[in-house]
């Protein structure tokens, strides 16, 4: 059974379609990715799914809710700008977030000293959060969103305002979450989504284009091609190249051509007769895909 099914949901704003007819679903244990530019409608996906905006039409269930109605008790939500008061501690701030999600005031003590461990910010505890970097700020906003434990995790957008420091840190704390709760997050980054997402749902103008696994989507747009490299006098031999007749395109980068063909194949014996007969003076002929 999928943890989270959405059906046919759409998002009007007075007379912009934000999200359109967007149907997904995904099971438990899984790391998801909404990717797409900004304003494709990522946002409103996510903040429908946290119970902050109500969708113009479509439903969104959420399963493993054992009959309750109010999905709060089972998600941890992370928008793309957390604010925070930046008079309170990092652990006062962590009391006051698990004893909103109805923990005891025990069980906040505790869980907030655990994840200020796990989250790298121990020892700012005792530190106004006005006085935290970008990144411990994020760290910490991914610690108030799972003290109570919520079966998917929610976030918008985690590491887009980060330095690269700051970046490699939260990707590294998502790396380890997704082997306990189910992850969706959004972001126009590729790189972020390929290295930790294991689905990825794109995103364009409100609408889901495509979706599947990275491996997935790699293997259907990925192109056969060829490469050849020369040691001088680049440019004259890519002259020779799109003459060829099986050739449908080609580039030059670093003192190589790049080739593309309808059929590889003939393009490459194509390719080796002509560089034959007129001494062509390769250094490198290889296969690769793009």
């Amino acid at each position: 059974m999928a943890l989270l099914s959405v059906t046919n949901l759409s998002k009007k704003y007075d007379n912009h379609l934000a999200v359109n007819n967007v149907s997904f679903e995904f099971h438990s244990g899984s790391c998801i990715a909404l990717i797409g530019p900004n304003g494709a409608g990522k946002t409103t996906i996510l903040r429908i799914l946290a119970g902050l905006l109500k969708p113009t039409s479509g439903n969104v269930k959420l399963n493993q809710m054992n009959g309750t109605k109010d999905i709060r008790a089972f998600i941890g939500y992370l928008p793309q700008h957390p604010v925070f008061f930046s008079w309170m501690t990092g652990r006062e701030f962590l009391l006051y977030s698990g004893q909103l999600a109805h923990l005891s005031k025990d069980e906040a003590a505790s869980e907030a000293d655990k994840l200020l461990e796990r989250v790298g910010i121990a020892d700012a505890r005792n530190k106004r959060i006005g006085k935290y970097s970008g990144g411990m700020k994020q760290r910490l906003g991914i610690a108030q969103a799972i003290i109570h434990k919520p079966k998917l995790l929610i976030m918008d957008e985690p590491v887009s305002s980060l330095d690269p420091i700051g970046r490699r840190e939260v990707l590294n704390l998502m790396e380890e979450l997704k082997e306990e709760m189910t992850i969706l997050f959004s972001t126009h980054i590729l790189t972020d989504a390929d290295e930790i997402s294991d689905e990825l749902l794109l995103l364009h103008e409100g609408e889901i284009v495509e979706e599947g696994s990275i491996n997935k989507l790699r293997q259907k747009y990925q192109t056969a091609a060829i490469e050849l490299a020369f040691a001088h006098n680049t440019a004259f031999y890519q002259d020779k190249i799109l003459r060829l007749s099986s050739i449908t395109n080609s580039y030059t980068e670093r003192e190589a051509v790049h080739i593309t063909a309808s059929d590889i194949s003939v393009a490459r014996q194509e390719i080796l007769k002509a560089a034959a007969e007129e001494n062509w003076r390769a250094t490198e002929i290889s296969d690769a895909v793009i």
